[in-house]
């Protein structure tokens, strides 16, 4: 193993600068016969590195090479095994683990050994040892090159250590001067000592030869010391005569520092000076604007705009620290401060003079629109204005008391706030008008109090109207069924609201409404938006932002909603948002449009109860649109509290349709027919389904429709249990397959569950009458076969039933003649007129109950004659009437009809 060392040693290790301290003989676990070399190995260079080598001889066999090599600081942990029996195998762990068999146990403890006194010695990060025995780990020893490991292996590490090229040099030519050095050992060690004693005389005799060169040397250092301190004379002379020369240079030194900082300061007074000029000085025609300029042209609006402005950053300019102590500051912003109140004083006049010649000039057009269901315009009151927006914020950052005192006054203001009262009130008593189709010839609405006045003459003779009206309600509620030709012309509408009969109420009529209602509400949305937009626009309002001001005397309190005229002096009051002012703004400008949008419903309702459907659709629909736009504004806020009364109506109108429905009473003398509340729950739907098309409120028709349909089954059999002249079958069958057809044409998704039951009602009340109408057309023939299936049941053979005395084959032959085709046509053509008789014209019925009578009478028929076929077989008797005869007879009787 030396030799193999050595040969490693040599030919793979001293030509990379290493040096080899342990090896051992390996093959990887179950591959036993490729046997290889793990060899830890360090580096002759510093920093030192340690590594694992794995060396492997070539195939041919002549030579190793170098296959793996691993960093010993990657090492993570060495598995012996086994720390009590001997074992070869052991693992490594480096990136991954690496499992070997040693060819004897010796040398995998010799190289574990080897590798723990490395990573004792070179590696601050320690490897884990597992299942190693005790007995092969010393003690850890201090890190670092220098130190040994302890105990003697310092020699085990470094047992072996190559001669560099120099010693090897140097002993080869020794040796070459002493030829018997190989020889005689002894000779050659003698020889070396001799040379040794004499190298080392000469070095004595050497040193004391430099004695006297030593003595010379210090002489010289004290020559030298003396040169010295002539020089330090010389410069302390040197020294006291440059003293003065400083003093006066100090001298010089402060008189220019006190130069330069006069100089400094004298720029900085100039700067400042410059700073103030150029920063606090109005120019002349800015003055002369803001005092004397034109506020009723653009170009002079324009011009005492931009004067403003430079004032108002000639006030806002950042002093420096100092400047307010100054006198000129002081008289300057004095100044300014007087140029400021002077213009806005005189700005809020100027504006306050508009606001009311702009409600005058608008008054006079009023009458123009008065005939007309439009409102006016204000887009050029509006327009006139915005030129003075710039202005208004002017006015808002510098004195906000004056600008709250425009905003109170362009609320408050008669002719402002109350102009659109009255436009409004007046388009409405219009609307009004067109609704209740009253006219007036010969007058112009000179003037709006005898506009009212007369409106509200119209208003109170249609309540006079309806109070007519009311007083006909018992009568209403005491609903008779007539006859199915007159029942449409006679009966009330149970869904009437406003005690209008039904006739009275057309298509067109409904129609007109629902324009007039979309027509003041797309009247009012523009009207609205635009005074918002000027609003925002004008008094520089806008919906995110907080308002603080800075000093005011006049204040407005907002509560709950509404501004309250109260005066507070200091700082203004503080709103959440502008956006609520914007609002609050809108609801005292338009506090006549919610009550007045309130009391145009109230008229369409009463006029005709549909107008509901109609309002509650377009209502909604112009909530949605303004909620798009901004679910918080005046206009979204208001259309949203009317479209809860609409839909309270909508709500009360469904309700009364079923009070009515179960207030109403039947004819004793008439038979019923379609019910009135069947025929108007169709005229309901088909409506409601034509206004209600891609609604965004239709599921509040869908709520609607299952509470009508319910409450239309329930009455439809309350009527028929009270029913005296028409049978109960009838009354459903009639009604049900009407409300069945209905459901059917109008295809109501919601109401698929009710057209089923409908149709389930119907069919068996159809059966119920069929059978309960024909009863037993051959009555003795019926008893007869009754007795004979009673004895059947006894226990009687069927064959056996012709021998019982009251059963025999004569009784049946006198029975069936009994019963002859003119008889049994006679009887058939009676129970058509029966049925004729009860079922009503509108229906159409009579065929389908005809058709389905004459079905059951065949079933009777073949039920006798299998009866005959099985208790009297080979006797010839049969009915003296076939089956053909049967259809032809009804035949016969229903063309005669």
């Amino acid at each position: 193993m030396t030799a193999i060392k050595h040969a490693l040693q040599r030919d793979i290790f001293t030509p990379n600068d290493e040096r080899l301290l342990s090896i051992v003989n390996v093959c990887k676990a179950g591959k036993k016969k490729r046997n290889c070399f793990l060899c830890a190995t360090v580096t002759t260079e510093r920093p030192v590195q340690v590594n694992v080598v794995k060396v492997k001889k070539s195939d041919k066999g002549d030579f190793y090479k170098r296959q793996t090599a691993w960093a010993l600081r990657d090492l993570a942990v060495v598995d012996a095994k086994d720390a009590v029996k001997e074992n070869p195998e052991f693992d490594l762990h480096f990136d991954k683990v690496y499992k070997w068999v040693a060819s004897s146990t010796v040398e995998k403890n010799t190289f574990i050994s080897c590798i723990w006194k490395l990573n004792q010695r070179y590696l601050r990060k320690k490897i884990d040892f597992i299942n190693v025995s005790s007995q092969l780990l010393e003690e850890s020893v201090p890190s670092g090159e220098n130190q040994s490991v302890a105990g003697g292996d310092e020699e085990a590490v470094d047992e072996y250590q190559e001669l560099n090229a120099r010693e090897e040099q140097d002993i080869e030519i020794m040796m070459e001067g002493c030829e018997y050095a190989i020889s005689n050992a002894e000779a050659f060690a003698e020889k070396l000592s001799r040379e040794l004693q004499v190298l080392d005389g000469a070095n004595i005799q050497s040193i004391m030869a430099s004695e006297k060169q030593v003595n010379i040397l210090m002489k010289l250092l004290d020559e030298a010391l003396k040169e010295v301190d002539q020089i330090e004379l010389k410069l302390s002379s040197y020294e006291e005569m440059l003293q003065s020369v400083k003093e006066q240079m100090d001298q010089i030194s402060e008189s220019n520092h006190l130069i330069h900082l006069s100089n400094t300061n004298n720029v900085k007074l100039l700067s400042e000076i410059e700073f103030l000029v150029n920063h606090m000085d109005l120019a002349k025609g800015h003055i002369k604007a803001l005092q004397e300029g034109d506020l009723t042209s653009s170009r002079g609006i324009e011009a005492c705009t931009n004067a403003a402005d430079a004032l108002l950053q000639c006030m806002n300019v950042a002093l420096r620290p100092g400047h307010d102590m100054l006198h000129a500051v002081k008289q300057q912003q004095q100044r300014f401060s007087d140029l400021r109140e002077q213009f806005a004083r005189r700005l809020a006049s100027h504006l306050n003079s508009v606001f009311v010649q702009q409600g005058h000039d608008q008054s006079s057009t009023l009458a123009q629109h008065s005939v007309e269901l439009t409102l006016p315009n204000h887009h050029p009151f509006h327009r006139d204005l915005l030129r003075y927006a710039k202005l208004m914020e002017w006015l808002k950052n510098t004195d906000y008391g004056k600008y709250e005192g425009l905003t109170k006054n362009y609320i408050w203001m008669d002719y402002l706030s109350q102009l659109y009262e009255r436009e409004i009130k007046d388009f409405f008593e219009v609307a009004k008008i067109k609704m209740t189709g009253t006219t007036r010839e010969g007058k112009k609405f000179a003037t709006l109090p005898r506009k009212e006045s007369a409106v509200k003459q119209e208003t109170e003779s249609l309540h006079g109207s309806s109070g007519k009206l009311t007083g006909s309600t018992s009568s209403l509620n005491k609903l008779s069924v007539q006859s199915s030709g007159n029942r449409r012309s006679q009966s009330s509408s149970l869904l009437d609201m406003g005690n209008m009969s039904a006739s009275d109420l057309d298509v067109a009529d409904r129609t007109k409404f629902d324009k007039i209602f979309e027509q003041v509400l797309s009247e009012l949305e523009p009207l609205c938006l635009a005074e918002q937009d000027f609003i925002s626009k004008f008094f520089k309002l806008q919906q995110h932002q907080s308002i603080s001001g800075t000093t005011t005397n006049e204040a407005e309190e907002m509560d709950g909603g509404t501004l309250s005229r109260s005066y507070t002096s200091g700082a203004p009051q503080t709103i959440s948002s502008e956006k609520d002012m914007i609002r609050q703004m809108m609801t005292k400008i338009f506090r006549c449009i919610e009550p007045e949008l309130n009391n145009l419903i109230a008229l369409g309702d009463k006029i005709d109860s549909f107008n509901s459907l109609y309002m509650l659709v377009k209502m909604s629909h112009h909530v949605w649109t303004a909620q798009n736009v901004d679910p918080a504004s005046f206009l979204s806020t208001t259309l949203g509290n009317v479209l809860v009364t609409v839909k309270r109506n909508f709500d009360k109108c469904i309700s009364n349709q079923m009070k009515q429905m179960d207030e109403v009473k039947i004819s004793k003398k008439s038979k019923v027919g379609i019910l009135p509340f069947v025929a108007e729950f169709e005229e309901f739907a088909a409506l409601a389904e034509s206004i209600f098309k891609n609604a965004e409120r239709r599921g509040d028709l869908d709520k609607a429709y299952i509470k009508l349909i319910r409450a239309v089954f329930v009455s439809v059999e309350k009527v028929a249990n009270e029913s005296q002249k028409t049978p109960r079958d009838v009354v459903m069958m009639e009604n049900f397959h009407h409300i069945f057809a209905t459901l059917s044409r109008l295809k109501i998704s919601c109401l698929e569950a009710e057209k089923k039951e409908a149709k389930q009602k119907y069919t068996d009340h159809l059966q119920s009458y069929v059978i309960y109408s024909l009863g037993q057309p051959l009555e003795k023939l019926n008893h007869f076969f009754e007795g004979v299936e009673a004895r059947v049941a006894q226990g009687i053979r069927e064959e056996e039933v012709s021998y019982q005395l009251a059963f025999n084959k004569q009784e049946l032959r006198k029975v069936i003649k009994e019963y002859p085709g003119k008889e049994v046509k006679k009887g058939l053509d009676n129970l058509y007129k029966k049925v004729d008789k009860h079922l009503c014209e509108e229906e159409n019925l009579l065929q389908v109950v005809w058709h389905s009578m004459q079905d059951e009478f065949i079933r009777q028929y073949k039920h006798f004659e299998g009866l005959i076929a099985r208790c009297y077989p080979g006797s010839g008797i049969t009915m003296e009437f076939t089956i053909q005869d049967i259809l032809d007879y009804c035949s016969s009787i229903a063309q005669s009809h």
